[in-house]
């Protein structure tokens, strides 16, 4: 059932929003020298890696340049990135994953290796049993994660220590109190979220 919504929800949202993807891609092409896209390796369900992919925010380079966190005053965010990341319009690539299986649309969002390897190994399990989501509840409470970011001394021990044990106590809760009435919910409050911030 979750997987047939799934299908349904992203093949329906990249109709729908198709036009408004391609006018994205355009403008970050031409406010900022690369690819529309980026990719970056995530963990997903059972452990298995995969290519997330959203709207490029930052210059190409970027990676070498800094850390793999990043905040509100980062300098290798582009002026399209600012926008696209304040309205997580970035994210709907996110939908291609979803269609393609690696992805749902309400899950725990996917961590990089790094992050992954942190966990708890009960945790780890457990969240890592279901599909990494485009959305969920910690998503939704840690929206604006990069002003709580820019506040702390070491943006990464501030993530480590503070963040996300507070994001592994929201994804474990999800996964086992998780209902498709429950994923409709988060979806609203999501969009909501994102058109009221």
């Amino acid at each position: 059932m979750k997987r047939a919504f799934d299908i349904l929800a992203s093949a329906l949202g990249l109709a729908l929003l198709a036009p408004a993807m391609l006018v994205i891609a355009l403008w970050v092409r031409l406010d900022s020298p690369g690819p529309a896209l980026f990719r970056q390796e995530r963990v997903g369900r059972h452990g298995r890696t995969f290519r997330i992919h959203k709207f490029r925010t930052m210059i190409v380079n970027a990676p070498s340049l800094g850390p793999s966190l990043t905040t509100t005053d980062d300098a290798r965010i582009t002026r399209s990135g600012r926008f696209l990341r304040r309205h997580k319009l970035d994210e709907l690539p996110q939908l291609l994953d979803v269609l393609v299986g690696d992805m749902s649309i309400v899950g725990p969002r996917p961590e990089v290796p790094q992050y992954v390897a942190l966990y708890p190994q009960a945790t780890r399990d457990l969240v890592l049993s279901v599909r990494p989501g485009l959305t969920d509840e910690a998503a939704i409470r840690f929206r604006d994660e990069n002003k709580f970011l820019v506040a702390g001394v070491d943006p990464h021990l501030t993530y480590v220590n503070e963040i996300l044990p507070l994001k592994l106590a929201l994804y474990e809760q999800y996964v086992r109190d998780r209902t498709l009435r429950g994923d409709v919910a988060i979806i609203w409050r999501t969009l909501v979220r994102v058109i009221r911030p």
